[in-house]
């Protein structure tokens, strides 16, 4: 296996090798699945960002696979790329990964989730879910009236924005004692997932009033269950900040999400990617937090591709 991992990652290499000049310098950018609009938006705002600073890139998806998303370290180093933008595949198991292409000599820039290791990435830039999910929890209580049974999707257990989202949503919601949570299960940032799940909740919990979600793919799951079940005024509300959710609000559909600025931490990345290579510093500590907005009704407009335009 270690060997069929070895010959497909130099494969790759030697292809990339083979594409790129001797003296030109290549970022490799590694995130989740592109069937999700959020990790696409990224990797296109990155590829775009470091194209325009003069690098090549290598765009590639782990699809939350941490043995894939080490393959495709291998390839990086073997690729002597000079810098690894990354959205990771679990804050423990991508590690060993990034400490690996940092003894290569392979800065590593992370985006959108943290590893639960300081050191060895040179930036972990996200957004501030807490902060965000203070805010969506309080837009639900709000929406909720201060009473009534809900229930909670989180996301993948071993992704740290799940339990940081989750944590920031009760800091406010279990303040109001008349709301009662029946149901809080993983969907796994999954649309179908959700669907399933809520069918199944709908049926043990016909009377719920709410659902509120760690993410929008979730949400859109909820929704569309819950209108098929003939309960589409159900209040829902996610959390990232997709063009399909804009358009479910707007429709009255979902009631709110909560906006995470992808492009621009991916942007932010390779600044700090190039001023890295050039300098041996980014000026900045590893971790940094970019604040996150409600997106409702009255600004939904406004939304594009994960860009709150003024």
């Amino acid at each position: 296996m270690l060997k069929k991992a070895f010959i497909v990652a130099l494969s790759l290499a030697l292809i990339v090798g083979s594409v790129f000049a001797a003296d030109q310098k290549l970022i490799v950018i590694i995130t989740p699945s592109h069937d999700n609009p959020f990790f696409k938006t990224e990797a296109v705002a990155a590829d775009a960002a470091a194209k325009k600073l003069g690098y090549k890139t290598l765009v590639l998806s782990h699809d939350d696979d941490a043995n894939k998303q080490d393959q495709e370290f291998d390839t990086a180093i073997a690729s002597k790329a000079a810098a690894i933008i990354l959205d990771n595949a679990g804050a423990d198991a991508t590690i060993a990964a990034v400490q690996k292409a940092k003894d290569a000599g392979i800065p590593s820039f992370l985006i959108d989730r943290e590893i639960n290791k300081t050191g060895v990435a040179v930036s972990q830039i996200v957004s501030n879910n807490y902060q965000g999910a203070t805010l969506g929890g309080q837009r639900f209580v709000e929406l909720m009236k201060e009473s009534g049974k809900y229930v909670e999707l989180v996301g993948k257990e071993s992704d740290t924005n799940a339990g940081i989202r989750s944590k920031g949503y009760h800091e406010i919601i279990d303040q109001y004692s008349k709301l009662e949570m029946v149901e809080r299960q993983s969907a796994n940032w999954s649309q179908p997932e959700a669907y399933t799940k809520m069918e199944s909740i709908i049926q043990a919990h016909p009377d719920i009033k709410g659902v509120i979600c760690g993410n929008d793919t979730m949400a859109m799951g909820a929704i569309a269950a819950l209108k098929a079940a003939g309960k589409g005024k159900v209040i829902v509300v996610g959390f990232d900040g997709s063009n399909d959710v804009r358009d479910s609000i707007l429709a009255g559909d979902i009631k709110a999400t909560v906006l995470q600025t992808c492009a621009y931490n991916a942007e932010l990345a390779v600044a700090q990617a190039d001023k890295f290579i050039k300098n041996g510093s980014t000026g900045k500590p590893e971790k940094q937090l970019t604040d996150c907005v409600l997106i409702s009704p009255k600004n939904a407009k406004k939304l594009n591709n994960f860009v709150l335009s003024k």
